[in-house]
């Protein structure tokens, strides 16, 4: 679950967003995360150290520039904790969608005496 731990933190977030796109250099990065956070280049580069170190992004040197993207599997163990309690989703997003309605319904006004007694009419006569 390190994975999770990895996540917590908003910049290291924003930093798998901007990889989930494909691979970027490390001043790629810095550029969309510093204004966003107001950080400097070195704390990018610490950021981007913990998701190395956390086994999340992989680099690769080319020339003077580093080249990151996400690793392979990284969020394998995320992937496996969500399809445990994925299976309780749709019924419990059922039920919630029976209770919604039901709220919906309750706290509808009642139509007029004399529009239900039209509408009842017509019903009759189809």
């Amino acid at each position: 679950m390190q994975s999770f731990a990895t996540l917590a933190d908003p910049v290291r977030r924003r930093i798998v967003e901007v990889l989930a796109d494909g691979e970027r250099s490390a001043g790629a990065i810095g550029a969309i995360v510093q204004p966003a956070f107001g950080i400097t280049q070195p704390a990018v580069s610490n950021q981007l150290r913990a998701l190395r170190e956390a086994g999340v992004v992989e680099v690769e040197a080319h020339g003077s520039h580093r080249i990151y993207r996400l690793a392979p599997g990284a969020f394998d163990d995320v992937a496996a904790w969500v399809q445990r309690y994925a299976a309780l989703w749709p019924q419990r997003l059922d039920a919630l969608e029976t209770e919604l309605a039901r709220g919906r319904r309750a706290s509808a006004p009642a139509a007029p005496a004399s529009r239900r007694s039209a509408s009842d009419a017509e019903e009759a006569s189809a």
